[in-house]
C-alpha cells in the first residue's frame, strides 16, 4: 500500500542459505497511512493551512530579505557580511542562483503547495460525504486560497516558475512540468482564479478564527490586478508608460469590498505592532505565532521567519539582522509637517532623545526604527544605546520594532535560537487603502486618493502620546493639502512615499519600487549616499561601494540552481543571470 513517506527498505545480509538480495519490509512508525489521510478532508485541509508559518530564517515566508534588505529601507545587519547568504540581495551585483537560501525558499513553497494539491484531491473525493456538500465547497475554496498565497510569493520572486496544481499531481506528472509553459500574466491568471473561487464562494466572516475569508480573497485579488496593472515586471515594459486601465479598475473594484467590510484602523499606529492586538480590526489576514506557554508544545507556533531579528544585547539571543537604513530614516524627515521629498536625503541626520531641534520628523520613525537614547519598544528601562549593536562599523546602529513584542513581556527563548510570537502581517487595513489610493490616482480620482491617504497621516499624527510621548517635542506630522493632488505626478509621489513610511520594515519595500518600474533609478541613488553612511562619527555600510541594481536582469530573482538542474533541461532560468 502506498504511504506518504516511502517505506524504509532495510537491508540484510545473511550468511546462510538465504539470498543476500533479501530485504524486510518495514513499516515506518509515526507515518499515516495515504488512503486514511485522504479520507479525513479536515484534517487534510487544516495540515494544508498548517503550512503557512512553516518557515524559518533561512527561508523565511515573510521574504523579508528580499523585500527590505534588497531595497533602500534596510541593511542586513547580522555578525558581518558573509554572516548568512542574504549579502548579495543588499548589494545586487553579486547575485547568482547558487545560494542555498533561493533553493530552500523555492523547495520549502511547493512543499506547502503539495500538501494543499492533496487536500484539493481529498475535499473532491471525500470532502461531500463526510463534511456536507456546503463546508465542503467552502474548504475547496480555502486551500486554493492557500495555494495561490504560496504561488503568488514564488511567483513574485522567481516569475519563471512550474504551475503544479492537483490535476499535475494526480497525473505524478511534477518532474514532467516545464517552468516556461506559461507567461507571467498566464501564471498571474491562475492565481488569480483561484482567489476568484475564494472570493465567490467564502463568507466575508468566517466562525473559526484563523480561516481565510472573503475580504482577504478581495484583498489577495487587488494586489494581483494592481501587480499587473504597471506592466511585467521588467523596467523595459513596465511602469507609468505601461498602466492598464482595466486592472486598475478591478484595484478600485476589489478594495471597495475592503472598504465596506468590518476592518478598519486601528486608533494608535503603535498599537498595530504589539501582540495584544495582533488580531484587531486593522488585520485582514495573517499568519498565526503563538508562544509555547499559551499552547503547551515545546517551541509554540512562533514567527521564525523573524527569530534573527531581535536586536543585540537586548535580547538573550538577538542576532540583530534587519537593520532599518539611514535613508530610511532620513525619509521620515518632515518639512512643515509634509515629506521633504527632495532634499530628505542631502544632510545625515536622526534624532537624539531630549535633544529638540529644528528638524521634525513623522511619528512613525520612533515606532519603526529603534535608535540610541531612544526606548525599545516604548519601555524607558530598556533604552538602547550604541552598544546595542553587534557590528556597527558594518551595520549601525538602528534596529527595528516592529517584528518584536516589548521586552518587559518576557521572551520565548529556545538556546541558541530567539523566537517571537508576533503574527505575520499579509494584508493590513491601510495597505489595502494604500494600494486603492494608488488605484484611484492611476485612474484619475485623486481627491479620493488624497483622503485615504491622509485618513492614514491623521491615525499617525494621533499615534504620539501613548507609546512615543518622549518623542512628542520631535515629531510633526501635517495633511496633505489640495496643491499636492492637483495632477498625476505630484499625487503619485505624496503615494508611493506614503508607501514607504506606513509599511516600512514589513518586507515589501523592493516589490513597490519593481511595480513602479523605479527600481534601478531609486537603488543605484541610494547605493552612492548610502557608502558614506556615519552615526556619532562610526562610518558604516562601506560595503554598498561594490552594489549596483541592473535592470532588465535583477528585477526578478534566479530560478536556484539546484532547481534549474534537478531535472536538467526541464527549467529555464530568468534573463541575465
Amino acid at each position: 500500500m502506498k504511504k506518504i513517506f516511502q517505506y524504509i527498505l532495510v537491508a540484510v545480509s545473511l550468511f546462510s542459505a538465504t539470498s543476500c538480495d533479501s530485504f524486510i519490509e518495514v513499516e515506518p512508525e509515526g507515518v499515516i497511512d495515504e488512503q486514511l489521510a485522504m479520507e479525513n478532508p479536515d484534517k487534510m485541509v487544516t495540515a494544508a493551512y498548517a503550512m503557512l508559518g512553516d518557515c524559518w530564517y533561512t527561508y523565511p515566508f515573510n521574504l523579508w530579505p528580499y523585500g527590505d534588505v534588497a531595497s533602500d529601507d534596510c541593511l542586513k545587519g547580522g555578525s558581518g557580511t558573509t554572516d548568512t547568504g542574504y549579502h548579495p540581495m543588499e548589494i545586487w551585483s553579486t547575485l547568482t542562483s547558487t545560494p542555498g537560501e533561493f533553493d530552500e525558499l523555492w523547495y520549502r513553497l511547493y512543499c506547502a503547495i503539495s500538501r494543499c494539491n492533496r487536500a484539493l484531491v481529498s475535499v473532491a473525493e471525500y470532502g461531500e460525504g463526510t463534511l456536507g456538500a456546503e463546508t465542503a465547497k467552502q474548504r475547496d475554496a480555502e486551500v486554493r486560497f492557500l495555494r495561490a498565497h504560496f504561488y503568488f510569493k514564488l511567483l513574485t520572486m522567481f516569475r519563471q516558475i512550474p504551475w503544479i496544481d492537483e490535476e499535475v499531481y494526480k497525473n505524478n506528472a511534477q518532474e514532467q512540468t516545464r517552468n516556461d509553459e506559461f507567461t507571467y500574466e498566464q501564471l498571474f491568471q491562475k492565481i488569480i482564479d483561484d482567489f476568484k473561487v475564494a472570493y465567490d464562494v467564502l463568507p466575508a466572516e468566517q466562525k473559526d478564527g484563523g480561516r481565510v475569508n472573503k475580504i482577504a480573497a478581495a484583498s489577495y485579488l487587488a494586489k494581483c490586478y494592481l501587480t499587473l496593472a504597471w506592466g511585467d515586471g521588467y523596467e523595459a515594459t513596465n511602469g507609468v508608460s505601461h498602466i492598464n486601465q482595466d486592472y486598475m479598475n478591478k484595484v478600485v473594484e476589489y478594495t471597495d469590498v475592503v472598504k465596506s467590510s468590518k476592518y478598519g484602523y486601528l486608533e494608535d499606529f503603535g498599537d498595530i505592532f504589539l501582540p495584544e492586538y495582533k488580531n484587531s480590526k486593522e488585520s485582514i489576514f495573517a499568519v498565526q505565532c503563538s508562544d509555547y506557554k499559551d499552547d503547551n508544545t515545546t517551541f509554540g507556533r512562533a514567527n521564525w521567519s523573524n527569530m534573527l531579528n531581535g536586536c543585540w544585547g537586548i535580547w538573550s539571543c538577538g542576532w540583530d539582522f534587519h537593520k532599518p537604513s539611514q535613508n530610511l530614516v532620513s525619509a521620515f524627515k518632515t518639512k512643515d509637517g509634509l515629506p521633504d521629498f527632495d532634499n530628505f536625503d542631502k544632510t545625515i541626520d536622526y534624532p537624539v532623545n531630549g535633544v529638540p531641534t529644528a528638524q521634525k520628523w513623522d511619528p512613525r520613525l520612533f515606532h519603526t526604527v529603534g535608535m540610541p537614547t531612544f526606548p525599545y519598544k516604548y519601555e524607558e528601562s530598556y533604552t538602547l544605546t550604541k552598544d546595542n549593536s553587534r557590528t556597527p562599523n558594518t551595520y549601525g546602529y538602528y534596529t527595528s520594532l516592529k517584528e518584536v513584542p516589548q521586552r518587559s513581556k518576557g521572551e520565548t527563548y529556545n538556546s541558541p535560537w530567539q523566537a517571537f510570537d508576533m503574527n505575520d502581517y499579509v494584508f493590513r487595513y491601510s495597505d489595502v487603502m494604500l494600494m486603492r489610493a494608488e488605484a484611484l490616482i492611476e485612474t484619475g480620482k485623486l481627491e479620493e486618493a488624497r483622503s485615504i491617504i491622509n485618513d492614514i497621516r491623521q491615525r499617525a499624527k494621533n499615534s504620539v502620546a501613548k507609546h512615543i510621548q518622549y518623542a512628542a517635542d520631535q515629531c510633526e506630522i501635517a495633511l496633505y493639502p489640495d496643491t499636492y493632488f492637483k495632477d498625476k505626478e505630484t499625487a503619485r509621489k505624496c503615494l508611493q512615499w506614503e508607501r514607504r513610511l506606513e509599511l516600512a520594515m514589513e518586507n515589501g519595500r523592493y516589490f513597490d519600487l519593481r511595480r513602479w518600474g523605479i527600481a534601478s533609478k531609486t537603488l543605484n541613488a541610494y547605493f552612492e549616499t548610502e557608502k558614506n553612511d556615519v552615526y556619532d562619527g562610526q562610518t558604516y555600510a562601506q560595503y554598498l561601494k561594490d552594489a549596483h541594481y541592473t535592470p532588465g536582469k535583477n528585477e526578478f530573482y534566479p530560478v536556484p540552481y539546484n532547481q534549474l538542474y534537478y531535472v536538467p533541461g526541464l527549467y529555464s532560468q530568468n534573463k541575465g543571470y
